[in-house]
């Protein structure tokens, strides 16, 4: 083993990350980002917008040779304002890549920084190529929690962004992402779903000093399975929707939640204009099995097959605040 993937596997379960830096976009590579065409492009390098620049193309950040890639906005856009989007075109798409039906190639060390994102942004592992077979099958063995999370885009920073939704969820964390931060960012817009999702077997992402203001259909926050999170010093605008809901979908699409709603830690949240009636501002434990297709995952000795009860436990909810 060379000492470079020596560090990468000693390093691969914790917050400290090694990867090497993508290099710098070059001109021509620059020229293609901003070009006014629709076609996704390919994001391998570290790109800096010149001020008053945008990209008008969805990107893609895609597989192990987009590790170390990032791009710095400057104050400019990505996205064209009310452009609706997809759950399979969002305007930014990290995601792994299927090299055989047990390999991923994920990228990782990605950092996208002061932008205005206009639709929505998707990190994506296992089912990243459109189905769930491959979630499906992983979740029918023990080894599902790790396997996910080997196989989904990790260290992910998204810092000093906006996010316009336009249906799509905003920003939508997929199974087995580990290691994200959104920080000193906005949520806004709308979004016929959540503002924020981070689905099952995800892990170890920060949620801090963010202003979440989205029109939802449903809850603010979704965390079904995701386990050591911090959602942190944000302020949320809920226009009566509830705020942070905790739980496991139990069997949706067949796939067991192996990973419970636990040890996420959610403090110093300010939520104003929630409902009167029955604000909801974090509930922890939010299904507990009431869905009908939690028996679609039924037969085997682990995770929501075995009990379709959330199972959330360990959690810290303190210090939040209505206004």
């Amino acid at each position: 083993m060379t000492a470079w993937l020596a560090a990468l596997w000693l390093n691969a379960a914790s917050e400290t990350w090694t990867l090497p830096a993508a290099r710098p976009c070059a001109a021509a590579e620059l020229g293609e980002l901003t070009a006014e065409v629709m076609t996704p492009y390919r994001l391998t390098c570290r790109a800096a917008l010149r001020s008053g620049q945008s990209i008008t193309r969805p990107l893609l950040i895609e597989g192990a040779e987009a590790s170390g890639a990032g791009l710095d906005c400057q104050g400019g856009t990505v996205g064209r304002p009310g452009a609706a989007t997809t759950t399979r075109q969002p305007t930014i798409a990290i995601w792994s890549r299927r090299i055989t039906a047990a390999h991923w190639s994920r990228p990782a060390d990605i950092r996208i920084q002061n932008c205005v994102i206009h639709g929505a942004v998707r990190v994506w592992g296992m089912g990243a190529d459109g189905g769930y077979d491959d979630l499906r099958a992983s979740s029918r063995t023990a080894a599902h929690t790790a396997a996910a999370q080997a196989a989904a885009p990790s260290h992910i920073e998204l810092d000093r962004v906006t996010i316009v939704g336009t249906g799509s969820i905003p920003l939508y964390v997929g199974p087995g992402v580990t290691w994200l931060s959104l920080t000193n960012s906005t949520l806004s817009g709308r979004s016929d779903a959540t503002a924020l999702y981070l689905d099952a077997e995800s892990a170890d992402n920060r949620i801090e000093d963010n202003t979440i203001a989205v029109r939802t259909g449903r809850e603010m926050v979704a965390v079904d399975g995701a386990a050591r999170n911090r959602i942190v010093g944000n302020r949320f605008t809920l226009g009566g929707r509830p705020g942070i809901f905790l739980y496991r979908n139990c069997g949706e699409r067949g796939v067991i939640r192996h990973q419970t709603p636990s040890d996420n830690q959610i403090t110093d949240n300010v939520f104003s204009s929630a409902s009167w009636l029955r604000p909801r501002l974090v509930v922890v434990g939010a299904r507990e099995g009431r869905r009908s297709y939690c028996s679609a995952d039924r037969g085997y000795p682990w995770g929501s097959s075995l009990d379709d009860r959330d199972r959330a436990t360990g959690n810290v909810v303190a210090r939040n605040t209505r206004r």
